[in-house]
C-alpha cells in the first residue's frame, strides 16, 4: 500500500513510518503541514492517506482541510483521520459524500500496530473504521430524527459496530449473536432509516452518516 503520511510532531511521524514500513507498507510522502499534505495527494494519488487533523499553518482543522479538498478532486480517496480529540463534526465532514473508504481513530487509543495496520487496509479497501469511543459518544447525543429514534437496542448496537468498520461476521462474534441476525438487524436499520437498495450507494456509510448527522 502507498501511504502519504501528514503529522507535524517529529517523533510520532518518524514512529508511524517505520511502523508502516515494516508492514511492508510504502511512505510515498511524510509531511508535516495542511499545503504540503494537499500537494503530496494531489502529486502521489496514494492508496491512503494517513492524516493527523490539526496540521500548521492554522493547526485547526488544516489537516482535515486538506483531505477533503484531495477528495473533491480524487473521488474515494481512502483517508484515516487521527486525533487526540472527539470531534462528531470531522466524522461526519469526512463521511457526507457517501464514498466510504474513511476513518477517525483517536491517537491514544491506538496500542496494537497489528490492529491499526488493518483498520489502515479496511480503510483502503473501502470500509469505515471509526473509534468507539467516537461512536459511544455519538450515540449518547439527543436523537432528533424519526428513523433513527426508531431503533431497537440491538440495532444501535449493530450500528455502533458498522460504523467502526466491522463485517457481519465480526458483528456476529462481538454480539455474540448470528450472522443471520445481523443481516436481519442491519437490513432493520436500512428499512428505517429509509435507505433503499441502490447500485452506486453504500448503504453501510449512508447509516452511519445518517446517525451521525444527528
Amino acid at each position: 500500500m502507498r501511504v502519504v503520511l501528514a503529522e507535524d510532531h517529529f517523533l510520532l511521524r518518524d514512529g508511524l513510518i517505520r511502523l508502516l514500513q515494516a508492514f511492508g507498507h510504502e511512505v510515498v510522502a511524510a509531511v508535516d503541514n495542511g499545503p504540503g499534505l494537499l500537494a503530496a495527494l494531489t502529486e502521489h494519488r496514494p492508496g491512503l492517506a494517513l492524516v493527523d487533523v490539526r496540521l500548521p499553518p492554522g493547526f485547526a482543522d488544516d489537516g482535515l482541510r486538506a483531505a477533503l479538498t484531495a477528495r473533491r478532486a480524487l473521488p474515494g480517496l481512502p483517508v484515516l483521520l487521527l486525533s487526540q480529540y472527539v470531534e462528531p463534526l470531522y466524522a461526519r465532514e469526512l463521511l457526507a459524500d457517501g464514498a466510504g473508504a474513511v476513518g477517525y481513530l483517536l491517537k491514544d487509543r491506538v496500542s496494537n500496530g497489528a490492529e491499526f495496520m488493518a483498520t489502515l487496509e479496511c480503510v483502503a479497501e473501502g470500509g469505515t473504521a471509526m473509534d468507539p469511543q467516537v461512536v459511544s459518544q455519538l450515540l449518547g447525543s439527543k436523537d432528533r430524527d424519526r428513523g433513527v429514534a426508531a431503533l431497537t437496542p440491538r440495532e444501535r448496537e449493530v450500528l455502533s459496530c458498522l460504523a467502526q468498520g466491522r463485517s457481519n461476521a465480526g458483528i456476529a462474534e462481538d454480539l455474540f449473536i448470528t450472522e443471520k441476525a445481523v443481516a436481519k438487524h442491519i437490513g432493520n436499520i436500512f428499512a428505517k432509516l429509509d435507505l433503499h437498495a441502490c447500485d452506486t450507494d453504500n448503504r453501510r456509510v449512508l447509516a452511519v452518516l445518517a446517525y451521525l448527522e444527528r
